[in-house]
């Protein structure tokens, strides 16, 4: 497996995909391709990438030489784009859907032919096989691959109001939450940012100072994080653009509720929130916020859990063992 890990997502999909191999039966070499120097532009950070990805699995064919493996996944297209011999692809969202204009220029024809190569794709939701290139579609060839999601614990005393995650700020719309949650907000409650830092925040433009019913909680570890969501009662987010969304399925799956703006994008969360309570899921966010914390839907947390059957770990692992394995090494 050729994993970028460019973000703790893509990091965390890899882990859960390695571990289903496993327990599937298979041996399996993590390639992690460390990050190039910083870019100005999407076009050079993804060259950098596909560089790097390149010359890191190079290094450990040749290492293995003796025990070379059966099968190679490239975790996202742009760990495939320089391949240096076809394999599966595994994406969240392809370079055609978010590549637009100039930032993809070299990258989506490329990523068309790499597609069309692959002996297997593994895209992580229907929403991302609806943003491949039509002349890269292979219906045959692709199977759905959810990045699995499991409660984090017990059950906590539901004492924080709202938990955002803004790990990329301005994608994920954090100024949009901000202002929703001025809106919103009454005395005594509190908004959770986590993910980033107050000093990058100040950087963005998105906090000028301390701002009251808002606390920075900056870039936690994983389990301190989902201890978080296991005290909220509500996750909130705004993303201009989603292409997947694994913070909104572990909010989901932790049982907080979910509020967001539709947003374009394989995002897979999304139908979820809409079928289980769909006053939640608005453009007027603050609005959304105030129904989630004054008029919760009996049963939510229940509800949810049951909607995510398809993304637990018990259910991908019996698709890894039955579709996904066999085909990788036929």
């Amino acid at each position: 497996m050729v994993s970028l890990g460019s973000t703790s997502g893509l990091r965390i999909a890899d882990e859960e995909l390695r571990g289903s191999l496993q327990r599937a039966g298979a041996e399996v070499a993590l390639v992690t391709v460390p990050p190039p120097a910083q870019a100005p532009t999407l076009m050079l950070t993804d060259l950098g990438w596909s560089l790097s990805a390149r010359r890191c699995l190079r290094n450990e064919l040749a290492r293995m030489r003796e025990h070379a493996p059966r099968a190679t996944i490239y975790s996202s297209t742009t760990a495939a784009l320089l391949w240096p011999a076809p394999g599966a692809v595994r994406f969240d969202a392809p370079s055609a859907g978010n590549r637009r204009g100039r930032h993809g220029l070299w990258q989506r024809p490329l990523e068309r032919r790499r597609l069309r190569r692959a002996t297997l794709l593994l895209p992580w939701s229907e929403g991302a096989v609806g943003e491949s290139p039509r002349g890269a579609r292979r219906p045959g060839d692709t199977l759905v691959l959810p990045v699995p999601v499991e409660p984090s614990g017990p059950p906590r005393v539901r004492d924080i109001a709202a938990i955002t995650y803004a790990a990329n700020p301005t994608k994920k719309g954090l100024d949009r939450v901000l202002a929703a949650w001025r809106g919103a907000r009454r005395e005594g409650e509190e908004l959770l940012v986590t993910g980033a830092g107050e000093e990058q925040l100040r950087r963005a433009g998105l906090l000028a100072g301390a701002e009251q019913g808002v606390r920075v909680t900056g870039p936690l570890a994983p389990t301190d994080y989902r201890e978080l969501l296991r005290r909220a009662r509500v996750f909130v987010c705004a993303p201009r653009r989603e292409d997947y969304g694994i913070a909104q399925l572990e909010a989901l799956v932790d049982g907080c509720l979910l509020v967001s703006t539709p947003a374009p994008g394989p995002y897979a969360a999304l139908p979820i929130a809409r079928t289980l309570d769909s006053r939640l899921i608005a453009d007027d966010l603050a609005g959304a916020l105030r129904v989630a914390l004054d008029e919760p839907r009996p049963g939510y947390a229940e509800r949810a859990l049951e909607a995510l059957t398809p993304f637990r770990r018990a259910s991908c692992d019996r698709l890894v063992a039955e579709e996904v394995l066999p085909r990788l090494l036929a």
